[in-house]
């Protein structure tokens, strides 16, 4: 496995101190939240974003992709049923695809669970239509660029769109392109009805899983609480994922530094 973490718990750092961070605890990379660089990455100019890349390179890090999409700007949603707000939200999806690309990065994770839910007046059914059309409209750019689109599914008290990893395969084989992938997330996991084992979900996911979330079930990092990491472990191995576990946490006020070498620890503890 190669470790990566997610950077927007690095609150008022800049993106090369986090970098500097991951290289002296020991990590292969970092994800980037957009929002923590500019609110609307069209303005972040090719320049600024060769100097981060060069940096990552400097320090050994890959910048390897982006998460929380449509946190900024403002006003954009997958699902509804205005054609022009769909149009804007492609727009940036776009965007971010060329970001993502200019940074080094080559997977982005689609969760943005209030950018996507279900809308009154709304099917479930017409949500997925649109959503499938809008998704496939970024394939060739994402081809071009070499990005993977993970979507991630997310739990039902999140988001009532995509809220089980056997819904995002749903999409995935709606999609049908090997750039269109799913993204699986620890804590999202947990939080699925029915209880099942995290094993079974995660073998749900075999030849669609391309990125996964390393977190606890109380949003915390992965060892902070009681979630067991043995059938994720063997979840992972059934499916033969050995890409990044990237941790995401929702609790900042550890600091960088403690929710980063403690989370790193664990996990190494795990796959040692």
């Amino acid at each position: 496995m190669k470790y990566a973490f997610c950077n927007e718990f690095c609150v008022g750092w800049s993106l090369e101190d986090a970098m500097h961070l991951a290289r002296d605890l020991g990590y292969d990379g970092v994800e980037v939240a957009p929002f923590t660089i500019a609110d609307d990455v069209r303005d972040v100019p090719l320049s600024r974003r060769q100097e981060l890349r060069a940096e990552a390179e400097r320090c050994g890090i890959q910048l390897i992709g982006l998460h929380w999409l449509l946190v900024k700007p403002e006003g954009l949603h997958l699902t509804t049923p205005d054609r022009e707000v769909r149009r804007k939200t492609r727009d940036y999806f776009e965007a971010l695809i060329a970001f993502c690309a200019d940074l080094g990065g080559d997977r982005m994770v689609i969760g943005s669970p209030k950018n996507r839910n279900v809308l009154p007046g709304t099917t479930y059914e017409e949500a997925f239509s649109r959503a499938r059309e809008l998704f496939v409209s970024l394939l060739d750019l994402a081809e071009e660029r070499g990005v993977n689109l993970c979507l991630e599914p997310l739990a039902p008290n999140e988001t009532n769109f995509i809220s089980s990893v056997r819904e995002g395969v749903k999409m995935c084989r709606a999609v049908d392109h090997p750039r269109f992938r799913l993204h699986l997330d620890v804590k999202a996991m947990c939080g699925e009805e029915g209880n099942r084992p995290l094993d079974e979900i995660i073998k749900d996911s075999d030849g669609f899983a391309a990125h996964v979330h390393v977190n606890d079930a109380n949003r915390n990092g992965p060892g902070w609480g009681d979630t067991d990491y043995e059938p994720i472990k063997r979840g992972l191995a059934a499916i033969g994922y050995d890409d990044y576990l990237s941790v995401e946490v929702f609790d900042f006020t550890p600091g960088p530094e403690a929710i980063a070498g403690k989370s790193l620890e664990f996990l190494k503890s795990i796959w040692s």
